[in-house]
C-alpha cells in the first residue's frame, strides 16, 4: 500500500508544481536538476492526508508513540500523522524541534508534549545532508527518547541517508532520484 500512496504523492507533487525540473541551487550550495518543495504537498489537503496515511503505516507494529521533526518542514507532516492516527484509533503524539531552544518562556527546543522514554520516529520532507534530521534526533534523544525510525518524503541521496544508517538509525523515504535524473518512488 505504501508504494501506491507514494506514487500518488509523486503524481500530486508534479501536478501541484512541488516537483520541478531545471537548474537549481540548493540551500547547501549544491546544484540539482530538480527541486522539491515538500510544503506544497504537506500543506495541501490531499497531500496531507496521503502523508498522514503513509507515515502512520510505516510505524505500525513498532510501538512508536510520537512522531516529530525539524521546524518548519516537518510540522505539517507530524500534524497529518497525529490527526490520521486519532481518526484510525491509534493515537500518536506529534512534536517538533526548533533549531535552537527559545530564549524566552520555558526555553524549550522540543515542542508538543514529548515524554521521556518514548519510542519516536523523526520525519522531514527531504533528506540531503541530514543536518536538520540530526538536530531533531539529538533533541529527541536529549529529551530521553529512543529514535526508532527516521523517514523523509524525498531522499536526495547526497550523504544524509547513508550517514543516518551508518550511525545505526533505520531510514526510509518515499521518493528518490532515478538514474535518468527524474524523481521516482523508492522500490
Amino acid at each position: 500500500m505504501s508504494n501506491e500512496i507514494a506514487q500518488k504523492i509523486l503524481e500530486l507533487s508534479e501536478r501541484l508544481g512541488a516537483l520541478k525540473y531545471g537548474d537549481f541551487t540548493l540551500s547547501s550550495g549544491a546544484k540539482s536538476n530538480y527541486y522539491f518543495d515538500g510544503r506544497l504537498i504537506s500543506l495541501n489537503p490531499a497531500g496531507a492526508y496521503l502523508l498522514g496515511k503513509v507515515f502512520l503505516e510505516e510505524i505500525k507494529g513498532q510501538n512508536i508513540v510520537a512522531v516529530g521533526g525539524p521546524s518548519m518542514a516537518a510540522i505539517p507532516i507530524v500534524t497529518a500523522v497525529a490527526l490520521t492516527s486519532q481518526i484510525e484509533g491509534t493515537p500518536v503524539q506529534a512534536f517538533f524541534v526548533r533549531t535552537e531552544a527559545k530564549a524566552h518562556g520555558t526555553g524549550q527546543q522540543v515542542e508538543g508534549g514529548l515524554q521521556s522514554g518514548s519510542r519516536v520516529m523523526i520525519v522531514d520532507d527531504t533528506c540531503t545532508s541530514g543536518g536538520s534530521l540530526f538536530t531533531a534526533i539529538e533533541a529527541a534523544e536529549a529529551a530521553g527518547c529512543k529514535v526508532v525510525k527516521v523517514m523523509a518524503v524525498l531522499d536526495r541521496h547526497q550523504g544524509g541517508s547513508d550517514e543516518l544508517r551508518r550511525r545505526g538509525y533505520e531510514f526510509s523515504a518515499l521518493l528518490e532520484p532515478a538514474p535518468d535524473g527524474t524523481v521516482q518512488v523508492v522500490e
